[in-house]
């Protein structure tokens, strides 16, 4: 299907996953799908799993993990049924996020700001496909560009949510912002998360994300029991830090607007304290920071140029990728919550 990406974009679905799928990688997918696509696999439970991968085009450790899934399940039936949603496959031809022309896929689901883009409606039509079916979960695979753990993100506290992010592991982040995600949309349809395996190529996101696919598949049903407070870290974005978009930005110490610690990535996940750097600002210049609930928003101060943490916070997904920076933000900014939202108490600074 060599040019189909030049087409109109509409979502594709098939209901079978060819056996010549399996081997092929991610930036040569364009020659075999023309364009987003949805996949109804049958299976013997009646509730399905929706698995969205390749919503970013140079995040593939989801594809990679679901085609190791099926490869050692080829020939026989699934555990239960699979609706797996392959997405932006014209960026991972070009091993980007997002193509200049296009809206984020992870930005375009119900809820975005952006409804009535060719994307928007490729999400609205998978979405009223997926609401038609009985769902069990839903798993949304991504990577990321910094030095970050492995961990899930919810956008709903209840059990069920809880108990699906616990199956990758302990660190769950509860966020509000950005709006328009996949698991925002599908927590409104079933329990949902996304999951953030890393940097891609490492064979160890790929294979933690096989492990989560396969207990999905496998489990018969969410324990009865609360996740209590012991069995998961529960953190909340509460900014959103980016660069303003006419600065200039560097990390090995040359001129620029504002010039971040070479080693900015690796404050991710840390409990950092009142004061810690995070580079030098020049001209007056201060980063963009959106709070995800209208409180605080002055997480820095500036004097002599420096730019140190106003209060305490534990950052995520701090990069050190220009990319990922126009394209998304610089990281965000966390504290330790209960299961209602709210800040613990010997978290505030």
């Amino acid at each position: 299907m060599v040019g189909a990406l030049d087409r109109p974009l509409s979502l594709a679905r098939y209901d079978r996953f060819p056996d010549g799928l399996l081997d092929v990688p991610a930036p040569e997918l364009w020659r075999h799908l023309p364009g987003p696509s949805l996949f109804s696999l049958d299976g013997r439970q009646s509730d399905a799993l929706f698995l969205s991968v390749l919503l970013h085009g140079n995040e593939d450790t989801g594809w990679r993990a679901i085609q190791r899934v099926l490869k050692r399940l080829q020939g026989r039936v699934l555990p239960r049924p699979v609706l797996l949603f392959v997405g932006n496959i014209a960026a991972a031809k070009a091993g980007v996020r997002t193509l200049p022309s296009q809206h984020d896929y992870n930005r375009a689901w119900p809820g975005t700001t952006h409804p009535a883009t060719p994307e928007a409606r490729v999400m609205q039509e998978v979405v009223a496909i997926t609401a038609r079916a009985r769902l069990f979960a839903s798993i949304d695979i991504h990577n990321n560009t910094g030095n970050n753990p492995h961990y899930a993100c919810v956008n709903d506290c209840g059990d069920r949510h809880l108990q699906l992010a616990r199956l990758f592991g302990r660190t769950v982040v509860y966020f509000e912002e950005p709006v328009g995600v996949q698991s925002a949309a599908l927590a409104r349809l079933c329990p949902a998360i996304t999951v953030e395996c890393g940097r891609p190529g490492v064979e160890a996101g790929v294979a933690h994300a096989v492990e989560l696919i396969e207990a999905a598949l496998s489990l018969q049903h969410f324990p009865a029991h609360a996740v209590g407070d012991t069995e998961i870290d529960l953190l909340r974005t509460f900014a959103i830090v980016k660069v303003p978009a006419d600065a200039t930005f560097s990390y090995d110490g040359s001129a620029a607007d504002f010039a971040f610690r070479g080693d900015l990535d690796h404050l991710n996940f840390a409990e950092l304290d009142v004061g810690v750097s995070f580079g030098r600002s020049t001209g007056g210049r201060r980063l963009e920071v959106a709070s995800a609930d209208g409180t605080r928003t002055d997480y820095f101060h500036y004097r002599d140029g420096e730019i140190r943490l106003a209060q305490r916070a534990i950052p995520a997904m701090l990069t050190l990728d220009p990319d990922a920076v126009r394209l998304d933000c610089l990281g965000y900014l966390m504290h330790r919550i209960g299961r209602d939202g709210r800040r613990l108490a010997d978290d505030r600074g």
